[in-house]
């Protein structure tokens, strides 16, 4: 690949975009105040009104710019991305994690590189660069910075999309971030698996170490563990056999955590196991609840199931029927670019905005490079950073005059 480093080290959009990288909003106990200041100046560039909105707490703010609309009455587009970070383990990178160096190869080192900063600076270069050719959207196009979606969302687009301030910007689609791509297609992703934290409480019989009681909560235990994880296994085969499924469509069970006991000679009266169970769309999840109580009664009673955290099961309409499907493939096939609609492995804030009814696609310009979110390492090509501005500039106004 030939370079041009000195190009990309003197582009304006590369350097907004370290600028932002260099920015720590790192986990736990995120402070987004430089990140904010950082976002109204370059709402200002753009020559776009900004809100810092507070859905639920001061410390988690939201900022919002908006693009008015030639024809605002209509549903609006936002353009979502979050502020925060996951935590780095400096000693295992090569350039400082908040750095931002750029490499010769144009490598640019940072947390945030590709989840999910590349995209949130893209969007505004996007902006600017359509507005500056003198173009209006159709529709009011937001951009959304929301925090605190690596931990979760809670505080964030959770509590937003309940808000009066959110029913006042009518929104009607929602485009945020997907996972790069190590070839030369790009996903896209309609859904996400449905999640839920299920916690086991086994209770037995207690008693000394030394004796083999019967009905133990370790018995027990091993009867249901066995029953999941060979579901599990199930699942992995699936995987391994058709080379056309990933991650996303399947379902992913594992035990995350085991609790029990007080002294290592004395069998527990009660061993608790919480188990992280991401369902495919096409798994039916009322059936696989009734599998997992049933081999809970077959365990020989006194397992008790508690689901932590129990979702719904949303997808987005991507046919005929959702008009930003179908400006957005236009864009798509446009650009000429390779795509899958595939169903998203973990977890995103587009999940929040589905629920309360509002369509929501999941797209990053980012492709023939390492999926590197959540690693040591995380890099973005400044090439490929730049040709995802372009990628935007022609898919926002597919989705904003659809």
């Amino acid at each position: 690949m030939s370079t041009c480093p000195e190009q990309w080290k003197n582009d304006v959009e590369i350097k907004i975009f370290q600028e932002y990288l260099r920015i720590p909003t790192v986990h736990p106990d995120v402070d987004y105040t430089a990140c904010v200041e950082f976002l109204k100046r370059q709402a200002g560039s753009l020559g776009l009104p900004v809100d810092v909105v507070h859905p639920a707490v001061p410390s988690k703010p939201v900022v919002v710019m908006k693009w008015l609309g030639k024809s605002p009455e209509l549903p609006a587009i936002i353009l979502n991305s979050h502020m925060d970070v996951v935590p780095v383990f400096p000693e295992k990178w090569a350039h400082d994690p908040f750095g931002a160096h750029m490499d010769e190869q144009g490598r640019i080192y940072a947390r945030g590189a590709q989840d999910m900063k590349s995209v949130g600076c893209q969007y505004m270069a996007a902006v600017r660069g359509l507005k500056s050719s003198g173009y209006q959207p159709k529709r009011t196009v937001y951009l959304t910075f929301v925090p605190d979606e690596e931990t979760g969302g809670d505080l964030g687009m959770a509590e937003l999309v309940k808000g009066d301030y959110f029913k006042a910007m009518n929104v009607g689609f929602s485009l945020d971030e997907g996972i790069a791509s190590e070839d030369e297609s790009y996903a896209v992703f309609y859904a996400e698996r449905t999640l839920w934290h299920l916690r086991l409480k086994i209770s037995g019989k207690s008693g000394h170490g030394s004796l083999l009681h019967t009905n133990t909560a370790g018995e027990k235990l091993q009867y249901v563990l066995d029953k999941l994880m060979n579901f599990r296994e199930t699942q992995v085969k699936l995987l391994a056999k058709d080379p056309s499924l990933d991650d996303g469509d399947v379902t992913a069970l594992n035990l995350t955590k085991l609790e029990g006991g007080t002294q290592s000679n004395v069998v527990p009266p009660l061993i608790e196991a919480t188990f992280d169970v991401r369902i495919a769309i096409t798994q039916d999840a009322d059936a696989l609840e009734k599998q997992i109580r049933d081999w809970c009664d077959e365990a020989g009673g006194g397992v008790e199931l508690d689901f932590i955290l129990k979702c719904p099961s949303v997808e987005t309409k991507i046919d005929a029927s959702n008009p930003y499907w179908l400006g957005f493939k236009k864009g798509l096939d446009e650009l000429g670019l390779i795509t899958h609609t595939r169903v998203f492995p973990g977890a995103t804030d587009s999940y929040y905005l589905r629920r309360v009814g509002i369509p929501a696609l999941g797209f990053s310009p980012i492709n023939n490079t390492p999926v590197l979110l959540h690693n040591h390492d995380e890099y973005l090509r400044a090439d490929t950073y730049l040709n995802g501005i372009q990628m935007y500039r022609k898919l926002i106004p597919a989705i904003a005059d659809s």
